[in-house]
């Protein structure tokens, strides 16, 4: 069982959210993943978060994190969200996410990688989901860990494209997802 100091709540990324993209823009938040971007690179990403956000639950979604008060009320913390992809010969989904720094060590993204796993087993079409943080990245490795997730080893990845990003692959099985009518699972 994940144990966290703090519920969160997942909401579809929207219009409102590019604040946040903007504040995970910052050299600390993306010290793993490139750098920041450009501004139009970052507007780009947004209609990006938000187009993905309003296709069908299962093709894929970027999520607003909100840590949940006791009154019901939340406050943006951060994001997580999950895309199509071909690996390895196979269709799957791959998820990413950024906390805020003030909001770090907490067991946030643990718990938003949890729902986002309780999102997949509901609406998801494909068998597994994988995360590939660099190997060099202790906390994002620490956190598909404490979720689930099994370390399958080191893999080259490119991120940004064309990039090399030596990173691991993270793997968890989503039993009972959904599946279009007709497929195996």
């Amino acid at each position: 069982m994940v144990r966290t100091r703090g519920a969160v709540r997942l909401t579809p990324w929207g219009p409102e959210d590019f604040w946040l993209l903007r504040r995970k823009n910052a050299a600390e938040m993306t010290t793993y993943l490139g750098g920041p971007e450009s501004e139009p690179k970052l507007l780009d990403r947004q209609r990006r978060y938000e187009a993905l956000s309003a296709r069908e639950p299962g093709a894929g979604r970027m999520f607003r994190v909100d840590l949940v008060a006791p009154d019901g009320s939340g406050e943006p913390v951060g994001s997580i969200g999950f895309w199509e992809r071909e690996w390895r010969g196979g269709p799957v989904y791959e998820s990413g996410w950024g906390i805020l720094p003030e909001f770090q060590g907490r067991g946030l993204a643990v718990a938003a990688l949890a729902e986002l796993l309780a999102h997949l087993r509901e609406h998801g079409t494909r068998e597994a989901v994988h995360a590939f943080p660099g190997t060099d990245h202790a906390a994002s490795n620490a956190v598909c860990r404490r979720a689930g997730f099994t370390c399958l080893g080191p893999v080259d990845f490119e991120y940004p494209p064309g990039v090399p990003h030596p990173s691991n692959d993270w793997h968890h099985p989503l039993p009972g997802a959904a599946r279009p009518a007709g497929a195996a699972g």
